[in-house]
């Protein structure tokens, strides 16, 4: 790791990420974690799921490495497209994830490595690498990672307030492994 003060800001946002998902999974029990306030709403498990997916795939096409899901779909055993990330689903769709909080900790930690090991060999040069032509202006490596943690910022602190109105509600239960 180098001394660069971006790379130590990134290295520490995602880091704090990281704390907030294992401090959310900890003890996430089904019956939570698949709480909706409404037919329509997401999930505190799909939030979390969705945050995954999208570092996952976003950070693993910058780095321009293999994304960790492969190693972990069969076990979330999702009926959606083999590399879907929950953007743009249907309510039908994220009523259909069923994970536990140790499932979703253990798929975290595969793609928080990943990132890690990427944030580890940023040079500053490559902040400003053009990754996506589709915008005006085009998205540069360093706005694609502010963007990742914006979201994953944004969905945990959704995923945190469905977690407390489930248990509001009164759910518990044990961990159903998964």
């Amino acid at each position: 790791m180098s001394d660069d003060p971006t790379q130590t800001l990134l290295r520490d946002s995602f880091g704090r990420v990281a704390e907030l998902v294992r401090e959310l999974t900890a003890d996430l029990s089904l019956p939570v974690s698949t709480y909706r306030p409404d037919p329509e709403a997401n999930s505190a498990g799909w939030l979390l799921w969705h945050l995954i997916r999208i570092t996952d795939d976003h950070v693993a096409a910058l780095a321009g490495v293999d994304q960790a899901w492969p190693d972990w779909r069969a076990r979330f055993d999702l009926p959606y497209d083999p590399f879907e990330t929950g953007y743009g689903q249907s309510p039908e769709e994220v009523g259909s994830l069923r994970v536990s909080g140790a499932l979703l900790a253990g798929y975290h930690a595969d793609v928080h490595l990943l990132t890690t090991d990427y944030l580890d060999r940023l040079v500053p040069a490559e902040l400003d690498r053009v990754v996506d032509r589709r915008w005006d202006p085009p998205v540069t490596a360093g706005v694609r990672l502010v963007s990742v943690l914006g979201d994953a910022l944004q969905h945990l602190g959704q995923a945190a307030y469905v977690v407390g109105l489930a248990q509001r509600a009164g759910l518990t239960g044990p961990e159903t492994p998964r």
